[in-house]
């Protein structure tokens, strides 16, 4: 089982003993992400993900580089709408060493000046790089379609002018005031032994002030929307989404299973309708979102111009037979068993673990172990799968975004 353990600061340290492994997983974890920003801060939150990696007290950045490659260790980071994660993974024996390097980076970073104007390019060539990946860019213009004005709408990477005018002290206030000792969670997987690991990091990670209280976070309202971005493509990119469910949401497991149900896999519905039966999409499935109060459910398709409105008729369709037939005993129990499956080959992955015992603690407060997941999504019926499907599908909140050729594709920009 795993353990934790609260520093006096309010620090939390989680820890998966994982005794088949040769590896070690860490993660320093904090609360904040994009959406915790203003607007005028929008991209503050990836631009210290980068920074922090850029040199210390004690470390240029690349002796950071070095320090990783010398013991054949990987790390990287990640921002997300509600939160940042600084991570890393080796070996077990370079458990130690790993402790120090990330340690360093997330207490004693410069964000010298010099390294931000080196820095900048790469992130709006980051942007760039999205803005001409079609099938991810669609994705970003669809949440901006979905979620409007309110901040989960907003790219994580922010906006090209503000990463301009971003300079090494508003990086550094934003690092000190808004990462708390109460929002941050390290969380580590892997042949390790809790209390050593608590005695390596806690002394650095104890030094910890809390800064500045965070805005509150305000639930996003959604309304139906329809928006056309007009690209020379060969295919129109295409996104309709729903409503979904907050990460909490005690119906999260019949969503999950909605979600295999219709475009999770390559034998569902969504899959077989539209490319194996009818050839419309080489790429086509659902997603899903879920944020502390809301989320989104998601459908993509990359298609010929020509096919944009049947491909958006078959997607409804299948939606209203999830609304008003029962799913199969069959097609249901297919359905829980690739959905445990995933979940249990996930798990033996220390990074996978890792991140579930930081996402536990972030919004469960405990660690939900995974036994109990597979009861949860075994307890899920038919009719519960209809009602949510009932509640989600609805045409009034329905959002479609279209990316491509859609001067030619019979749809009409607004």
């Amino acid at each position: 089982m795993p353990r934790k353990t609260i520093l006096p600061n309010g620090i939390k340290i989680v820890s998966q003993h994982m005794p088949h492994v040769r590896s070690v997983s860490m993660g320093v974890w904090v609360d904040v992400g994009a959406r915790d920003e203003s607007d005028e801060q929008s991209g503050l939150s990836h631009f210290i993900e980068h920074m922090i990696f850029k040199g210390t007290t004690r470390r240029s950045a690349y002796d950071i580089a070095k320090a990783f490659d010398a013991i054949g260790g990987q790390t990287n980071a990640f921002t997300s709408t509600e939160s940042t994660c600084y991570h890393a993974r080796v070996m077990d024996t370079h458990l130690e060493t790993m402790v120090e390097i990330l340690s360093d980076i997330f207490l004693n970073s410069m964000f010298d000046p010099l390294e931000v104007e080196r820095e900048r390019p790469v992130i709006l060539q980051e942007i760039g790089m999205v803005e001409d990946a079609p099938e991810e860019y669609v994705h970003l213009l669809a949440g901006e379609t979905f979620w409007g004005d309110h901040p989960l709408g907003r790219s994580i990477l922010g906006t090209r002018e503000n990463i301009r005018s971003f300079s090494a002290d508003t990086i550094k206030g934003f690092f000190h005031r808004f990462y708390h000792p109460e929002r941050i969670v390290i969380s580590v997987a892997g042949n390790l032994d809790h209390d050593r690991f608590v005695d390596l990091t806690g002394p650095a990670f104890a030094a910890i002030r809390n800064g500045q209280s965070l805005p509150e976070r305000t639930t996003p309202r959604i309304e139906a929307r329809n928006r056309t971005h007009a690209r020379h493509l060969e295919q129109v990119h295409l996104c309709l989404a729903t409503p979904g469910m907050a990460i909490t949401d005690p119906r999260r497991f019949a969503f999950s299973l909605l979600n295999t149900l219709l475009g999770g896999n390559m034998s569902s519905r969504l899959f077989q309708e539209i490319r194996e039966r009818r050839g419309l999409a080489y790429s086509v499935y659902s997603f899903m979102m879920s944020n502390v109060d809301a989320g989104m459910f998601g459908v993509y398709a990359g298609v010929g111009p020509s096919d944009v409105e049947r491909t958006l008729a078959l997607i409804r369709k299948q939606m209203d037979r999830l609304r008003h037939e029962p799913v199969s005993a069959d097609e249901l129990r297919d359905a829980k068993e690739f959905t445990k499956g995933n979940l249990w080959l996930a798990a033996e992955s220390v990074d996978n673990q890792m991140v579930r015992l930081a996402q536990n603690e972030i919004h469960f407060g405990n660690y939900i172990p995974m036994a109990q997941v597979a009861r949860s999504i075994d307890a899920v019926n038919a009719e519960d799968l209809q009602a949510l499907a009932t509640d989600l599908f609805r045409e009034d909140r329905l959002c479609t975004t279209l990316l491509g050729p859609v001067e030619t594709s019979g749809v009409q920009s607004p």
